[in-house]
Protein backbone atom coordinates (compact mmCIF):
# COMPACT_ATOMS: atom_id res chain seq x y z
CA UNK A 1 0.00 0.00 0.00
CA UNK A 2 1.15 3.55 -0.88
CA UNK A 3 0.10 6.96 0.23
CA UNK A 4 1.32 10.34 0.30
CA UNK A 5 4.92 11.21 1.08
CA UNK A 6 4.04 14.27 3.27
CA UNK A 7 5.04 13.21 6.68
CA UNK A 8 2.72 16.54 7.96
CA UNK A 9 -0.54 14.39 7.05
CA UNK A 10 0.92 11.41 8.17
CA UNK A 11 1.10 12.50 11.61
CA UNK A 12 -2.43 14.66 11.62
CA UNK A 13 -4.56 12.07 10.53
CA UNK A 14 -2.73 9.58 13.19
CA UNK A 15 -3.18 11.62 15.76
CA UNK A 16 -7.13 12.47 14.57
CA UNK A 17 -7.54 8.68 15.46
CA UNK A 18 -5.69 8.55 18.55
CA UNK A 19 -8.11 11.48 19.78
CA UNK A 20 -11.24 9.68 19.19
CA UNK A 21 -11.97 11.00 15.62
CA UNK A 22 -14.04 8.83 13.80
CA UNK A 23 -15.59 11.03 11.28
CA UNK A 24 -14.23 13.47 8.49
CA UNK A 25 -16.66 15.71 6.06
CA UNK A 26 -13.86 16.04 3.26
CA UNK A 27 -14.40 18.62 0.21
CA UNK A 28 -12.00 17.93 -2.72
CA UNK A 29 -9.49 20.21 -4.05
CA UNK A 30 -6.07 20.31 -5.38
CA UNK A 31 -4.30 21.21 -2.57
CA UNK A 32 -5.81 19.36 -0.03
CA UNK A 33 -4.53 16.03 -2.19
CA UNK A 34 -1.97 14.55 0.31
CA UNK A 35 -4.72 15.04 2.75
CA UNK A 36 -7.05 13.32 1.43
CA UNK A 37 -4.74 10.43 0.48
CA UNK A 38 -3.55 10.05 4.08
CA UNK A 39 -7.43 10.09 5.28
CA UNK A 40 -8.55 7.40 2.31
CA UNK A 41 -5.48 4.86 3.13
CA UNK A 42 -7.21 5.48 6.92
CA UNK A 43 -9.74 3.05 8.05
CA UNK A 44 -10.42 3.84 11.23
CA UNK A 45 -12.16 7.08 10.03
CA UNK A 46 -15.43 7.16 8.41
CA UNK A 47 -14.98 9.66 4.93
CA UNK A 48 -17.61 12.06 3.82
CA UNK A 49 -17.26 13.64 0.75
CA UNK A 50 -19.28 17.08 -0.01
CA UNK A 51 -18.51 19.23 -2.55
CA UNK A 52 -19.60 22.42 -0.91
CA UNK A 53 -17.99 23.49 1.55
CA UNK A 54 -20.55 25.74 3.25
CA UNK A 55 -22.97 22.52 3.15
CA UNK A 56 -19.88 20.53 4.39
CA UNK A 57 -19.38 22.41 7.13
CA UNK A 58 -22.96 22.31 8.61
CA UNK A 59 -23.04 18.34 7.89
CA UNK A 60 -19.89 18.07 10.34
CA UNK A 61 -21.97 20.08 12.76
CA UNK A 62 -24.66 17.50 12.87
CA UNK A 63 -22.58 15.04 13.32
CA UNK A 64 -20.71 16.15 15.94
CA UNK A 65 -23.68 17.31 17.48
CA UNK A 66 -24.81 13.85 17.70
CA UNK A 67 -21.64 11.62 18.39
CA UNK A 68 -20.84 13.96 21.11
CA UNK A 69 -16.73 13.66 20.49
CA UNK A 70 -15.04 15.49 17.99
CA UNK A 71 -15.30 15.69 14.05
CA UNK A 72 -12.36 16.69 11.28
CA UNK A 73 -13.19 18.95 8.54
CA UNK A 74 -11.08 18.93 5.45
CA UNK A 75 -10.92 22.04 2.25
CA UNK A 76 -8.44 22.61 0.50
CA UNK A 77 -6.85 26.32 -0.50
CA UNK A 78 -8.23 29.88 -0.97
CA UNK A 79 -11.59 30.42 -0.75
CA UNK A 80 -12.65 27.10 0.95
CA UNK A 81 -12.35 27.52 4.23
CA UNK A 82 -14.11 31.03 4.38
CA UNK A 83 -17.03 29.12 3.22
CA UNK A 84 -16.56 27.43 6.96
CA UNK A 85 -17.53 30.51 8.94
CA UNK A 86 -21.07 29.91 9.15
CA UNK A 87 -21.30 26.22 10.31
CA UNK A 88 -18.58 27.07 12.43
CA UNK A 89 -19.89 30.15 14.27
CA UNK A 90 -22.52 27.61 15.20
CA UNK A 91 -20.90 25.28 16.44
CA UNK A 92 -18.32 27.69 18.64
CA UNK A 93 -21.46 28.80 20.27
CA UNK A 94 -22.89 24.96 20.86
CA UNK A 95 -19.70 23.90 22.38
CA UNK A 96 -18.90 21.11 19.38
CA UNK A 97 -15.13 19.92 18.86
CA UNK A 98 -15.13 20.53 14.93
CA UNK A 99 -11.10 20.40 13.94
CA UNK A 100 -11.38 22.31 10.81
CA UNK A 101 -8.11 21.34 8.88
CA UNK A 102 -7.62 24.03 5.51
CA UNK A 103 -4.95 22.86 3.02
CA UNK A 104 -2.92 26.00 2.05
CA UNK A 105 0.43 27.20 -0.21
CA UNK A 106 3.24 27.58 1.53
CA UNK A 107 3.55 30.31 3.30
CA UNK A 108 6.23 32.72 1.41
CA UNK A 109 3.87 32.62 -1.67
CA UNK A 110 0.75 34.12 0.24
CA UNK A 111 0.18 37.64 -0.92
CA UNK A 112 1.61 37.41 -4.19
CA UNK A 113 -0.73 37.41 -7.04
CA UNK A 114 -0.26 33.57 -7.20
CA UNK A 115 -3.30 31.34 -7.50
CA UNK A 116 -5.55 31.01 -4.41
CA UNK A 117 -2.87 32.87 -2.14
CA UNK A 118 -4.57 34.27 0.38
CA UNK A 119 -4.41 34.64 3.79
CA UNK A 120 -6.16 31.66 5.18
CA UNK A 121 -4.44 31.38 9.09
CA UNK A 122 -6.81 33.05 11.64
CA UNK A 123 -9.32 32.96 8.80
CA UNK A 124 -11.73 32.14 11.57
CA UNK A 125 -10.01 32.98 14.72
CA UNK A 126 -13.49 35.00 16.29
CA UNK A 127 -14.96 31.25 16.25
CA UNK A 128 -12.22 28.76 17.35
CA UNK A 129 -10.75 28.38 20.51
CA UNK A 130 -7.26 28.49 19.10
CA UNK A 131 -5.46 29.28 14.95
CA UNK A 132 -2.74 26.49 14.35
CA UNK A 133 -0.24 27.31 11.27
CA UNK A 134 1.79 24.23 10.13
CA UNK A 135 4.55 25.20 7.48
CA UNK A 136 5.20 23.33 5.00
CA UNK A 137 8.52 21.84 5.67
CA UNK A 138 8.30 18.66 7.89
CA UNK A 139 11.44 16.61 6.44
CA UNK A 140 13.88 16.22 9.42
CA UNK A 141 13.31 15.25 13.45
CA UNK A 142 12.63 18.46 14.60
CA UNK A 143 9.66 19.66 11.86
CA UNK A 144 8.10 16.51 12.78
CA UNK A 145 8.34 17.00 16.68
CA UNK A 146 6.75 20.04 16.11
CA UNK A 147 3.98 19.32 13.76
CA UNK A 148 3.14 16.18 16.76
CA UNK A 149 2.72 18.93 19.14
CA UNK A 150 0.67 21.07 17.73
CA UNK A 151 -1.53 18.74 16.54
CA UNK A 152 -1.68 16.77 19.85
CA UNK A 153 -2.22 20.67 21.60
CA UNK A 154 -4.76 21.68 18.82
CA UNK A 155 -6.82 18.65 19.48
CA UNK A 156 -6.72 18.75 23.18
CA UNK A 157 -7.45 22.54 23.07
CA UNK A 158 -10.93 21.10 21.23
CA UNK A 159 -11.68 18.36 23.44
CA UNK A 160 -10.49 20.29 26.88
CA UNK A 161 -12.48 22.56 29.41
CA UNK A 162 -15.21 24.70 26.94
CA UNK A 163 -15.69 22.53 23.62
CA UNK A 164 -15.01 24.02 20.77
CA UNK A 165 -13.55 24.18 17.15
CA UNK A 166 -10.41 24.93 16.63
CA UNK A 167 -8.34 25.86 13.04
CA UNK A 168 -5.73 23.48 11.88
CA UNK A 169 -3.72 25.62 8.71
CA UNK A 170 -2.25 22.70 7.13
CA UNK A 171 0.91 24.35 4.24
CA UNK A 172 1.70 22.13 1.79
CA UNK A 173 4.18 22.42 -1.17
CA UNK A 174 4.76 21.30 -4.36
CA UNK A 175 4.82 18.12 -5.66
CA UNK A 176 1.20 17.04 -4.34
CA UNK A 177 1.05 13.82 -5.99
CA UNK A 178 4.26 12.25 -4.70
CA UNK A 179 3.47 8.64 -2.79
CA UNK A 180 5.67 6.28 -0.72
CA UNK A 181 5.24 2.53 1.15
CA UNK A 182 2.95 3.20 3.85
CA UNK A 183 5.43 3.14 7.39
CA UNK A 184 4.81 4.38 10.84
CA UNK A 185 7.24 6.81 12.49
CA UNK A 186 7.92 7.49 16.08
CA UNK A 187 5.93 10.75 15.80
CA UNK A 188 2.75 9.41 14.26
CA UNK A 189 2.48 7.08 16.73
CA UNK A 190 3.31 9.81 19.81
CA UNK A 191 0.37 10.38 21.70
CA UNK A 192 -0.37 13.03 24.16
CA UNK A 193 -2.91 11.97 27.17
CA UNK A 194 -4.88 14.85 29.33
CA UNK A 195 -6.20 14.34 32.86
CA UNK A 196 -8.35 17.06 33.84
CA UNK A 197 -9.99 15.97 37.38
CA UNK A 198 -13.79 16.82 37.40
CA UNK A 199 -14.63 20.45 39.15
CA UNK A 200 -16.97 19.61 41.98
CA UNK A 201 -18.39 21.91 44.90
CA UNK A 202 -16.10 21.99 48.02
CA UNK A 203 -18.81 21.28 51.26
CA UNK A 204 -18.66 24.96 52.33
CA UNK A 205 -19.83 25.77 48.62
CA UNK A 206 -22.65 23.71 48.56
CA UNK A 207 -23.50 24.68 51.68
CA UNK A 208 -24.02 28.32 51.14
CA UNK A 209 -25.70 27.61 47.79
CA UNK A 210 -28.14 25.13 49.36
CA UNK A 211 -29.19 27.73 52.17
CA UNK A 212 -30.10 29.98 49.05
CA UNK A 213 -32.68 27.35 47.16
CA UNK A 214 -34.25 26.53 50.42
CA UNK A 215 -37.58 27.69 51.27
CA UNK A 216 -39.08 29.82 51.58
CA UNK A 217 -36.98 31.20 49.00
CA UNK A 218 -38.45 30.65 45.07
CA UNK A 219 -36.05 29.48 42.54
CA UNK A 220 -36.51 29.23 38.99
CA UNK A 221 -34.45 26.80 36.99
CA UNK A 222 -34.62 27.60 33.21
CA UNK A 223 -32.84 25.07 30.30
CA UNK A 224 -31.76 26.21 27.38
CA UNK A 225 -30.63 24.16 24.63
CA UNK A 226 -28.69 21.35 25.91
CA UNK A 227 -27.65 17.47 24.51
CA UNK A 228 -29.80 14.46 26.06
CA UNK A 229 -27.91 14.48 29.32
CA UNK A 230 -29.25 11.20 31.81
CA UNK A 231 -27.73 12.54 35.39
CA UNK A 232 -29.19 16.44 34.44
CA UNK A 233 -32.79 14.66 33.55
CA UNK A 234 -32.83 12.61 36.66
CA UNK A 235 -31.32 15.54 38.97
CA UNK A 236 -33.60 17.94 38.10
CA UNK A 237 -36.48 15.25 38.18
CA UNK A 238 -35.39 15.35 42.31
CA UNK A 239 -35.14 19.21 42.37
CA UNK A 240 -38.70 19.60 40.92
CA UNK A 241 -40.47 17.99 43.75
CA UNK A 242 -39.47 20.33 46.01
CA UNK A 243 -42.40 22.74 46.40
CA UNK A 244 -40.13 25.83 46.17
CA UNK A 245 -38.71 25.12 42.65
CA UNK A 246 -39.85 25.25 39.34
CA UNK A 247 -38.36 23.79 36.28
CA UNK A 248 -38.70 25.70 32.93
CA UNK A 249 -37.43 23.95 29.78
CA UNK A 250 -37.47 24.37 26.08
CA UNK A 251 -38.07 21.76 23.63
CA UNK A 252 -34.62 21.65 22.62
CA UNK A 253 -33.43 21.20 26.43
CA UNK A 254 -33.78 17.57 25.73
CA UNK A 255 -34.90 16.92 29.49
CA UNK A 256 -38.42 15.41 29.91
CA UNK A 257 -40.44 15.02 32.94
CA UNK A 258 -44.24 15.48 34.05
CA UNK A 259 -42.90 18.30 36.43
CA UNK A 260 -41.27 19.94 33.87
CA UNK A 261 -43.34 22.70 32.31
CA UNK A 262 -41.72 22.79 28.91
CA UNK A 263 -43.97 25.37 26.76
CA UNK A 264 -42.74 28.03 28.25
CA UNK A 265 -43.97 30.94 25.74
CA UNK A 266 -47.62 29.27 25.88
CA UNK A 267 -47.30 29.68 29.65
CA UNK A 268 -46.08 33.06 29.84
CA UNK A 269 -48.01 34.53 27.30
CA UNK A 270 -51.22 34.02 29.57
CA UNK A 271 -49.80 35.88 32.68
CA UNK A 272 -50.61 39.59 33.33
CA UNK A 273 -48.39 41.94 35.22
CA UNK A 274 -49.70 41.23 38.61
CA UNK A 275 -49.64 37.29 37.60
CA UNK A 276 -45.46 37.73 36.61
CA UNK A 277 -44.78 39.67 39.89
CA UNK A 278 -46.14 37.53 41.95
CA UNK A 279 -44.12 34.35 40.05
CA UNK A 280 -41.16 36.23 39.80
CA UNK A 281 -38.59 34.17 41.49
CA UNK A 282 -35.65 34.97 44.43
CA UNK A 283 -33.33 33.04 42.83
CA UNK A 284 -32.84 31.72 38.73
CA UNK A 285 -30.80 29.23 37.68
CA UNK A 286 -29.86 28.83 34.23
CA UNK A 287 -28.03 26.34 31.90
CA UNK A 288 -27.36 25.21 28.56
CA UNK A 289 -27.40 27.95 25.34
CA UNK A 290 -29.32 30.69 24.15
CA UNK A 291 -32.71 30.58 24.39
CA UNK A 292 -35.33 30.97 22.11
CA UNK A 293 -38.33 31.91 24.38
CA UNK A 294 -38.69 36.03 23.59
CA UNK A 295 -41.37 35.81 26.52
CA UNK A 296 -39.06 34.72 29.84
CA UNK A 297 -36.25 36.85 28.80
CA UNK A 298 -38.23 40.33 28.54
CA UNK A 299 -39.80 38.72 31.64
CA UNK A 300 -37.01 38.44 33.87
CA UNK A 301 -35.32 41.75 32.40
CA UNK A 302 -38.33 43.27 33.53
CA UNK A 303 -38.92 41.88 36.38
CA UNK A 304 -35.53 41.63 38.47
CA UNK A 305 -34.44 39.04 40.24
CA UNK A 306 -32.62 38.96 43.50
CA UNK A 307 -30.25 36.55 42.53
CA UNK A 308 -29.41 34.96 38.56
CA UNK A 309 -27.07 31.85 38.64
CA UNK A 310 -25.65 30.68 35.31
CA UNK A 311 -24.46 26.98 35.30
CA UNK A 312 -21.99 25.72 32.44
CA UNK A 313 -18.53 25.71 30.91
CA UNK A 314 -18.12 29.03 29.31
CA UNK A 315 -15.31 31.36 28.71
CA UNK A 316 -17.77 33.80 29.02
CA UNK A 317 -20.15 35.52 31.66
CA UNK A 318 -23.37 34.92 30.30
CA UNK A 319 -25.84 37.95 31.96
CA UNK A 320 -28.58 37.63 29.61
CA UNK A 321 -30.86 39.13 32.06
CA UNK A 322 -29.26 42.02 33.29
CA UNK A 323 -28.74 40.59 36.62
CA UNK A 324 -26.51 37.75 37.14
CA UNK A 325 -24.69 37.34 40.53
CA UNK A 326 -22.89 34.18 40.25
CA UNK A 327 -20.93 32.06 37.65
CA UNK A 328 -20.74 28.30 38.33
CA UNK A 329 -17.96 27.13 35.94
CA UNK A 330 -19.59 23.22 35.87
CA UNK A 331 -21.40 20.72 33.87
CA UNK A 332 -24.69 21.17 34.45
CA UNK A 333 -25.42 17.54 35.30
CA UNK A 334 -22.71 17.14 37.76
CA UNK A 335 -24.10 20.71 39.53
CA UNK A 336 -27.80 20.00 39.97
CA UNK A 337 -26.45 16.21 40.91
CA UNK A 338 -24.99 17.52 43.94
CA UNK A 339 -27.86 20.00 44.73
CA UNK A 340 -30.42 17.56 44.97
CA UNK A 341 -28.19 15.32 46.89
CA UNK A 342 -28.37 18.04 49.53
CA UNK A 343 -31.66 19.56 49.19
CA UNK A 344 -34.16 18.69 52.21
CA UNK A 345 -37.92 19.96 52.27
CA UNK A 346 -37.97 22.43 54.94
CA UNK A 347 -40.66 25.37 54.75
CA UNK A 348 -43.84 24.25 53.08
CA UNK A 349 -44.05 26.80 49.56
CA UNK A 350 -46.98 26.87 47.34
CA UNK A 351 -44.33 28.42 44.41
CA UNK A 352 -43.93 24.95 42.33
CA UNK A 353 -47.91 24.33 42.23
CA UNK A 354 -48.70 28.26 41.39
CA UNK A 355 -46.77 27.65 38.13
CA UNK A 356 -48.30 24.30 37.19
CA UNK A 357 -51.36 25.52 37.89
CA UNK A 358 -50.72 28.16 35.13
CA UNK A 359 -49.35 25.77 32.91
CA UNK A 360 -52.37 23.72 33.39
CA UNK A 361 -54.61 26.86 32.13
CA UNK A 362 -52.55 27.85 29.56
CA UNK A 363 -52.26 24.04 28.24
CA UNK A 364 -56.35 24.08 28.35
CA UNK A 365 -56.16 27.54 26.61
CA UNK A 366 -53.97 25.97 24.19
CA UNK A 367 -55.59 22.61 23.31
CA UNK A 368 -58.77 24.98 23.05
CA UNK A 369 -57.60 27.91 20.56
CA UNK A 370 -55.54 24.87 18.23
CA UNK A 371 -59.47 22.88 17.96
CA UNK A 372 -60.99 26.23 16.49
CA UNK A 373 -58.37 27.62 14.09
CA UNK A 374 -58.57 27.06 10.46
CA UNK A 375 -55.89 24.90 8.13
CA UNK A 376 -52.63 27.60 8.82
CA UNK A 377 -49.05 26.36 9.84
CA UNK A 378 -50.08 26.29 13.80
CA UNK A 379 -52.78 23.56 13.02
CA UNK A 380 -50.56 21.51 10.71
CA UNK A 381 -47.86 21.68 13.20
CA UNK A 382 -50.03 20.37 15.57
CA UNK A 383 -51.00 17.23 13.59
CA UNK A 384 -46.90 17.05 13.07
CA UNK A 385 -45.76 16.90 16.58
CA UNK A 386 -48.80 14.88 17.62
CA UNK A 387 -47.64 11.88 14.94
CA UNK A 388 -43.64 12.15 15.52
CA UNK A 389 -43.01 8.60 16.47
CA UNK A 390 -41.37 9.02 19.90
CA UNK A 391 -37.83 7.49 19.46
CA UNK A 392 -36.99 10.59 16.24
CA UNK A 393 -33.96 12.92 16.43
CA UNK A 394 -36.45 16.03 15.75
CA UNK A 395 -34.35 18.86 13.66
CA UNK A 396 -35.97 21.90 13.26
CA UNK A 397 -34.83 25.20 11.14
CA UNK A 398 -34.36 28.76 12.13
CA UNK A 399 -37.55 31.08 11.94
CA UNK A 400 -40.83 29.82 12.50
CA UNK A 401 -40.38 26.36 12.97
CA UNK A 402 -38.56 26.47 16.33
CA UNK A 403 -41.25 28.81 17.24
CA UNK A 404 -43.96 26.66 16.52
CA UNK A 405 -42.48 23.49 18.28
CA UNK A 406 -41.99 25.65 21.25
CA UNK A 407 -45.76 26.17 21.94
CA UNK A 408 -46.07 22.04 21.99
CA UNK A 409 -45.18 19.31 24.60
CA UNK A 410 -42.10 17.44 23.06
CA UNK A 411 -41.83 15.24 26.10
CA UNK A 412 -42.54 12.07 23.82
CA UNK A 413 -39.61 13.10 21.62
CA UNK A 414 -36.43 11.70 22.43
CA UNK A 415 -34.20 14.48 21.13
CA UNK A 416 -34.93 17.70 19.23
CA UNK A 417 -32.23 19.84 18.48
CA UNK A 418 -31.91 23.67 16.55
CA UNK A 419 -28.74 25.72 14.99
CA UNK A 420 -29.29 28.20 18.30
CA UNK A 421 -25.61 28.71 18.66
CA UNK A 422 -25.85 32.03 16.48
CA UNK A 423 -29.39 31.00 15.23
CA UNK A 424 -28.59 31.23 11.45
CA UNK A 425 -31.38 30.32 8.77
CA UNK A 426 -28.31 28.81 6.67
CA UNK A 427 -27.56 25.23 6.90
CA UNK A 428 -30.37 23.84 8.93
CA UNK A 429 -30.59 21.24 5.85
CA UNK A 430 -27.25 20.08 5.65
CA UNK A 431 -26.92 20.21 9.91
CA UNK A 432 -29.80 17.85 9.56
CA UNK A 433 -28.42 15.32 7.34
CA UNK A 434 -25.42 15.63 9.14
CA UNK A 435 -26.83 14.40 12.16
CA UNK A 436 -29.12 11.61 10.30
CA UNK A 437 -25.84 10.16 9.23
CA UNK A 438 -24.35 9.24 12.58
CA UNK A 439 -28.59 8.48 13.85
CA UNK A 440 -29.90 5.06 13.73
CA UNK A 441 -32.77 5.76 14.45
CA UNK A 442 -35.19 8.11 11.75
CA UNK A 443 -34.02 12.14 11.51
CA UNK A 444 -37.34 14.12 10.90
CA UNK A 445 -36.45 18.08 9.69
CA UNK A 446 -39.21 20.53 9.96
CA UNK A 447 -38.08 23.82 8.03
CA UNK A 448 -39.75 26.68 6.10
CA UNK A 449 -39.73 27.20 2.49
CA UNK A 450 -37.27 30.04 2.48
CA UNK A 451 -34.93 27.94 5.29
CA UNK A 452 -35.04 24.90 2.18
CA UNK A 453 -34.46 26.91 -0.19
CA UNK A 454 -31.22 28.57 1.44
CA UNK A 455 -29.64 25.16 1.61
CA UNK A 456 -30.82 23.67 -1.14
CA UNK A 457 -27.68 22.36 -2.18
CA UNK A 458 -27.74 19.92 0.79
CA UNK A 459 -30.13 17.75 -1.20
CA UNK A 460 -27.09 16.69 -3.80
CA UNK A 461 -24.87 15.11 -1.30
CA UNK A 462 -24.52 11.15 -1.64
CA UNK A 463 -24.13 10.86 1.79
CA UNK A 464 -28.35 11.06 2.93
CA UNK A 465 -29.86 7.73 4.40
CA UNK A 466 -33.06 6.36 3.74
CA UNK A 467 -33.93 7.33 7.54
CA UNK A 468 -33.66 10.92 6.47
CA UNK A 469 -37.01 12.96 6.36
CA UNK A 470 -37.74 16.08 5.45
CA UNK A 471 -40.96 18.39 6.44
CA UNK A 472 -41.22 21.87 4.73
CA UNK A 473 -43.66 24.46 5.48
CA UNK A 474 -44.69 25.50 2.46
CA UNK A 475 -46.41 29.20 3.69
CA UNK A 476 -45.37 31.81 1.16
CA UNK A 477 -41.68 32.11 2.06
CA UNK A 478 -40.24 33.84 5.20
CA UNK A 479 -43.69 33.23 7.60
CA UNK A 480 -41.99 34.68 10.32
CA UNK A 481 -41.66 38.11 8.78
CA UNK A 482 -45.61 38.43 8.67
CA UNK A 483 -45.51 37.75 12.40
CA UNK A 484 -42.48 39.70 14.02
CA UNK A 485 -43.06 43.27 14.96
CA UNK A 486 -39.95 44.89 12.97
CA UNK A 487 -41.55 43.86 9.43
CA UNK A 488 -44.69 42.45 9.69
CA UNK A 489 -46.76 45.95 9.23
CA UNK A 490 -43.81 47.23 6.84
CA UNK A 491 -44.87 48.03 3.30
CA UNK A 492 -42.04 46.89 1.91
CA UNK A 493 -42.85 43.42 3.33
CA UNK A 494 -44.20 41.10 0.29
CA UNK A 495 -41.56 42.67 -2.20
CA UNK A 496 -38.46 42.66 0.14
CA UNK A 497 -39.22 40.19 3.34
CA UNK A 498 -40.72 36.86 2.04
CA UNK A 499 -40.12 35.18 -0.88
CA UNK A 500 -43.16 34.31 -3.36
CA UNK A 501 -41.38 32.95 -6.22
CA UNK A 502 -42.06 29.26 -7.40
CA UNK A 503 -40.50 26.44 -5.21
CA UNK A 504 -40.06 23.81 -7.52
CA UNK A 505 -40.02 21.15 -4.10
CA UNK A 506 -41.24 18.20 -6.53
CA UNK A 507 -39.17 18.50 -9.20
CA UNK A 508 -36.26 18.91 -6.88
CA UNK A 509 -37.23 15.87 -4.58
CA UNK A 510 -37.60 13.12 -7.45
CA UNK A 511 -34.43 14.58 -9.54
CA UNK A 512 -32.55 13.83 -6.11
CA UNK A 513 -34.19 10.50 -5.71
CA UNK A 514 -36.36 11.65 -2.69
CA UNK A 515 -40.13 10.13 -1.98
CA UNK A 516 -42.29 13.42 -2.15
CA UNK A 517 -45.28 13.71 -0.42
CA UNK A 518 -47.77 17.13 -0.16
CA UNK A 519 -50.51 18.06 2.18
CA UNK A 520 -53.03 20.84 1.93
CA UNK A 521 -55.42 20.37 4.63
CA UNK A 522 -55.27 18.72 7.77
CA UNK A 523 -57.01 15.59 6.54
CA UNK A 524 -54.88 15.21 3.12
CA UNK A 525 -52.01 15.56 5.92
CA UNK A 526 -52.92 12.90 8.62
CA UNK A 527 -53.23 10.61 5.81
CA UNK A 528 -50.19 11.03 3.85
CA UNK A 529 -47.87 11.34 7.09
CA UNK A 530 -47.47 7.32 7.66
CA UNK A 531 -47.01 6.71 4.21
CA UNK A 532 -44.27 9.74 4.43
CA UNK A 533 -42.99 8.44 7.78
CA UNK A 534 -42.34 4.15 6.50
CA UNK A 535 -39.59 2.48 6.39
CA UNK A 536 -38.41 2.89 2.44
CA UNK A 537 -34.68 2.41 0.49
CA UNK A 538 -35.10 6.33 -0.38
CA UNK A 539 -35.22 9.37 1.91
CA UNK A 540 -38.73 11.36 1.87
CA UNK A 541 -39.87 15.20 1.31
CA UNK A 542 -43.08 16.06 2.15
CA UNK A 543 -44.76 19.46 1.15
CA UNK A 544 -47.02 21.11 3.50
CA UNK A 545 -48.51 23.68 2.09
CA UNK A 546 -50.24 26.57 4.20
CA UNK A 547 -51.94 29.82 3.67
CA UNK A 548 -49.54 32.70 4.17
CA UNK A 549 -51.37 35.82 5.88
CA UNK A 550 -53.63 33.32 7.55
CA UNK A 551 -51.12 31.51 9.19
CA UNK A 552 -49.73 34.81 10.64
CA UNK A 553 -52.85 35.70 11.99
CA UNK A 554 -53.56 32.71 13.68
CA UNK A 555 -50.13 32.60 15.60
CA UNK A 556 -50.88 36.74 16.52
CA UNK A 557 -53.96 35.34 17.99
CA UNK A 558 -52.83 33.12 19.92
CA UNK A 559 -50.71 35.33 22.19
CA UNK A 560 -54.20 37.66 22.51
CA UNK A 561 -56.16 34.62 23.64
CA UNK A 562 -56.05 34.73 27.15
CA UNK A 563 -54.72 37.38 29.96
CA UNK A 564 -54.76 36.09 33.98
Amino acid sequence: MKTTDKDSCLILVSLLVKHGVRHVVISPGSRNAPLVVALAQCDAIEKTVVIDERSAAFIALGKASIVDGAVALVCTSGTAVLNYAPAIAEAYYRKLPIVVVSADRPMEWIDQDDSQTLRQYEALSHYVKRSYNIPSRCDNDTSRWYVNRVVNDAMLCALSGRRAPVHINLQLDEPLNVRKPAEATHWTERFIGHVAPGRILTDSELTHLVERLSSPNKVLVIGGFHKPDTLLNESLGRLAMMPNVTVLCESIANIHNRLFIDSIDSTLSILDDEGKRSLTPDVVITFGGALVSRFVKQYLRNYRVGEHWHVGMTDNTIDCFQSLTLRIDMEAGSFFAQIADAMRESVDSDYSARWHEVAREARQLHDKYVSSIPWSDMSAMSVIMSMLPHDCNLQLSNGTSIRYAQLFSSRDIRRSDCNRGVSGIDGCTSTAIGASTVYDGVTVLITGDMSAQYDIGALTVDCIPPRFKMIVMCNGGGGIFRFISSTSNQPELEEYFVVKRHFPLQQMAEAYGFRYFEADSEESLRHNFQNFMEVSDRPSIMAVHTPAEESAEVLRGYFKRHAR
